[in-house]
């Protein structure tokens, strides 16, 4: 593994119990074998699917085109190469001589396909609540970005909007842990609400979208109590 895998390993938060797995998700198919194209079909799927999933929760009262353009938002080629660029997957790119010399490491197609093969080879080695919980942070800007892009409030003020329409108390959030290096910081923050007797978990990679992430997580319960 090079240098530049090491790192991305790290800003994965996941130690791959099957190395070739990882491995294989970098490697493009200029390099002529055992590339990431089959691992890309499966990791396009996975995404599509789990980006809806979070969409479907997170705007309940939300039509199927709405559902359908934020989705295309966050999944676009674009999105899912600049989510790369943020992790440094160019860097770890193995890639035949050709694209190489033409700037492969940064060719749009390629970091997208890329991401979608990692998310394919992640599903393989762990399970698809770990895969969840990735591509949730990964793409964490994204979601914030395609709900802005649209208009929508974000978690954290339909939640305080819902608990002042009820005569609730606010809900309380606290940071619970941090780690991570300068570069790739995570976040853990509970958040606390009467009524619910366990305190709800958000994490991201800043205190922010860890919040976020607590806070529609407290909407999933309260909504799956209304149903």
């Amino acid at each position: 593994m090079t240098p530049a895998q090491r790192r991305l390993s790290a800003q994965l938060g996941h130690s791959f119990d099957e190395p070739g797995l990882f491995a294989r998700a970098l490697t493009h198919r200029s390099m002529g074998t055992d590339d990431n194209e089959r691992l890309e079909f499966l990791g396009d799927a996975i995404l599509a699917f789990l980006v809806a999933e979070h969409l479907f929760n997170t705007y309940p009262e939300a039509a199927e085109g709405k559902l359908t353009r934020l989705r295309s938002r966050v999944v676009r080629r674009e999105s899912l190469a600049a989510a790369a660029r943020k992790l440094g997957i160019g860097d770890a790119l193995v890639l035949g001589t050709g694209e190489l010399k033409t700037g492969g490491r940064e060719r749009d197609s390629i970091l997208a396909g890329a991401f979608e093969a990692i998310v394919g080879a992640l599903y393989l080695d762990s399970d698809l609540v770990t895969c969840r919980d990735r591509v949730r942070t990964l793409l964490g800007d994204w979601f914030e970005a395609a709900s802005m892009d649209d208009g929508s409030k974000d978690a954290k003020t339909r939640l305080q909007e819902l608990l002042q329409s009820q005569g609730r108390p606010l809900p309380a959030y606290r940071i619970v842990e941090t780690g991570g290096a300068a570069h790739c910081r995570s976040f853990t923050v509970c958040c606390r609400v009467e009524g619910i007797d366990e305190d709800m978990i958000g994490t991201g990679s800043s205190r922010r979208r860890a919040e976020q992430d607590a806070a529609r997580r407290v909407m999933d319960v309260l909504h799956a109590r209304d149903d």
